[in-house]
């Protein structure tokens, strides 16, 4: 009884491996999240921010790539190239300067709140590219349509509407000191032009960001047994690219002085937990899942923001955000049941004799509704060999 306990906790870690790793790498973000906005309202420059932040993460995660990754490396042709500067560029360069001065033009939550419309870019680009089939007949592509509409919707929700505010037990204390503040928290408030502008810099780097998830998929066929070589590289160039933009658009030398300080710490943690350890982790994920199972999960970013924000900043809760939280929930684990049941599709086909599969695109070709499915399919059918349909691979 204890063997077939551990076998099914065994099976269960393996099987939420994924969801475990993109749920830990949202915390990291919520993260980040804070304590930036805490070093960009001191004053610390968000072109430099992201010249430092990358330096962190090539320090650290280049020396296990040339340890771990050192052999058999993909040579580097103009193609591969261009793909690893063009990620460098839209992660970074575009998705992290545009990311930060929306940040600083708004609030934490409401950054994660607009950087929510990330599956649904992911998931209109994934289809785009053909690297997503939409068959609305079938319930899976429903589920995760509707799941990424109504994710996208609660996100909306917490953004537009407040309501009353929702009492939790541990902001009770902190009340008496968020009104004697009120005059302070007034006076740093953004006006409704900084609020539109930073709206509109968040999309941009939303659309960035949804832009690398699937460019990453692309580059992680050439990569795919070295993931931390491709992140180092991503890092590096995106450190020389960065430096170049801060030189266009800083002149001062004094916006490079960085000291023991909350400025340290942002770039440090930002460096090493949100670029190096997640572009890593994502780029795993992706591998096995793929660009819309992993941006699923950046709703929960959101959430955890808020919950946060009302620990540590004592902010309050509003009707508005726990409606929003529970459609966001909702809507992940619609497009999660959608993935799943997909992924348990494809299993099923791969588990299938060859011969048999033949067969079975001869009787009805639309029987396997993937077209990747049915071109794996074909392409072992013909064999690349030139060896006969039936023929033991063995």
């Amino acid at each position: 009884m204890t063997t077939h306990k551990l076998r099914c906790c065994a099976n269960f870690l393996e099987n939420s491996k994924h969801h475990f790793a993109m749920i830990a790498l949202q915390f990291g973000y919520a993260g980040m999240n804070i304590i930036t906005k805490v070093s960009l309202n001191r004053g610390m420059s968000h072109y430099v921010l992201v010249v430092y932040r990358h330096a962190f993460a090539t320090a650290v995660i280049a020396p296990f790539a040339f340890i771990f990754e050192r052999k058999a490396q993909p040579r580097i042709t103009f193609s591969i190239f261009m793909q690893i500067f063009i990620l460098a560029l839209l992660g970074p360069v575009i998705d992290q300067n545009f990311y930060y001065a929306g940040l600083k033009l708004t609030s934490p939550t409401f950054s994660c709140a607009m950087s929510n419309v990330l599956p649904a870019m992911t998931f209109v680009m994934a289809v785009l590219c053909r690297m997503e089939k939409i068959n609305m007949k079938k319930v899976r592509c429903q589920a995760k349509v509707v799941g990424t509409l109504v994710t996208v919707g609660g996100a909306m929700l917490m953004t537009l509407y407040k309501g009353p505010v929702v009492e939790m037990v541990w902001t009770k204390h902190a009340l008496h000191q968020r009104q004697a503040n009120n005059a302070t928290t007034n006076a740093s408030t953004p006006s409704d032009r900084d609020w539109l502008i930073g709206s509109i810099l968040l999309i941009i780097a939303t659309l960035a960001w949804a832009s690398l998830f699937v460019l990453q998929a692309k580059a992680i066929e050439t990569y795919k047994n070295h993931q931390l070589s491709l992140t180092s590289l991503i890092c590096f160039i995106g450190t020389i690219q960065a430096t170049a933009v801060t030189f266009v658009m800083e002149h001062k030398a004094s916006v490079w002085t960085i000291g023991w300080d909350m400025n340290l710490l942002a770039a440090a943690y930002a460096g090493i937990v949100t670029s190096s350890l997640s572009y890593y982790i994502q780029g795993l994920v992706i591998k096995k899942k793929g660009p819309v199972f992993a941006t699923a999960f950046s709703p929960l970013m959101m959430i955890i923001v808020a919950i946060m924000g009302s620990f540590i900043l004592a902010e309050h809760i509003f009707l508005g955000g726990v409606l929003g939280a529970v459609l966001i929930v909702i809507g992940l684990y619609s497009v999660l049941w959608g993935k799943h049941n997909e992924q348990v599709e494809n299993i099923v086909v791969e588990d299938i004799p060859l011969p048999l599969k033949g067969a079975m695109l001869e009787a009805n070709p639309d029987s396997i509704d993937h077209k990747s499915d049915s071109n794996n399919i074909s392409s072992h059918i013909i064999n690349v060999n030139n060896e006969p349909p039936f023929k033991s691979n063995n």
